[in-house]
């Protein structure tokens, strides 16, 4: 998926009273006293925000997003709200600008879906979690393949659908990761989305206290 078509599209609506996400990760992440914790597509920071609230001076809250304007707007609401204990980073989910085992707690909504190669950004979450740590992601999957006519398309790109797989697949490369525990906490019905049917879910998974293969 194209970028520059994502940074365009949400750097417009940072100013917009819209919402923007699909699910409600923060919700069941549990962020903690002293974790540090991670938003991957964290788009004006409010999540950041709660979890670097929830995490107090002896945590921390890292944002991570591709859209300059949303990490702008981001920056100004930390500010505004006096949160010192914030750092917003643009970084592409590929590639995640963060140091191993850092993160306590990764949270995500309807983000992962716009990766062209989400296996890379499952590998990152891995890679950034400390051992033991967990996540909670929120995001989109196809019943069925994603039509090509969609993949750039602005309208299908703001409504996280464009870049969806399928279930199955997405599963798959959660586990080949190096994730063996994962539960689904909440799933939608299945409703239409251009010429296919999508659903949304949220998933919770941790990596193994005792690692071995795997960083």
């Amino acid at each position: 998926m194209d970028t520059s078509v994502i940074n365009e599209r949400y750097s417009k609506l940072a100013e917009d009273t819209c919402c923007l996400s699909c699910g409600g990760a923060i919700n069941f992440s549990d962020p903690r006293e002293g974790e540090v914790c991670v938003d991957l597509g964290c788009g004006r920071g409010n999540d950041v925000i709660r979890m670097a609230q929830a995490a107090g001076v002896k945590g921390f809250a890292y944002g991570l997003d591709i859209s300059d304007g949303m990490i702008e707007k981001a920056n100004r609401n930390a500010a505004k709200l006096e949160i010192g204990n914030v750092k917003f980073i643009k970084s592409e989910l590929e590639s995640l600008k963060l140091p191993s085992g850092i993160a306590d707690l990764v949270i995500s909504n309807c983000t992962i879906n716009h990766a062209t190669d989400k296996k890379a950004v499952w590998d990152k979450i891995y890679r950034i979690l400390k051992k033991g740590g967990r996540f909670v992601i929120s995001d989109i999957y196809s019943l069925e393949e994603v039509p090509e006519e969609y993949r750039n398309d602005p309208a299908a790109v703001s409504e996280c659908w464009a870049g969806s797989i399928k279930k199955d697949e997405y599963m798959k490369i959660i586990t080949a990761a190096g994730f063996s525990e994962v539960d689904i906490l909440e799933e939608s019905k299945p409703y239409i989305k251009g010429k296919i049917e999508i659903s949304s879910f949220t998933i919770h998974g941790k990596k193994a206290a005792c690692c071995s293969c795997k960083g």
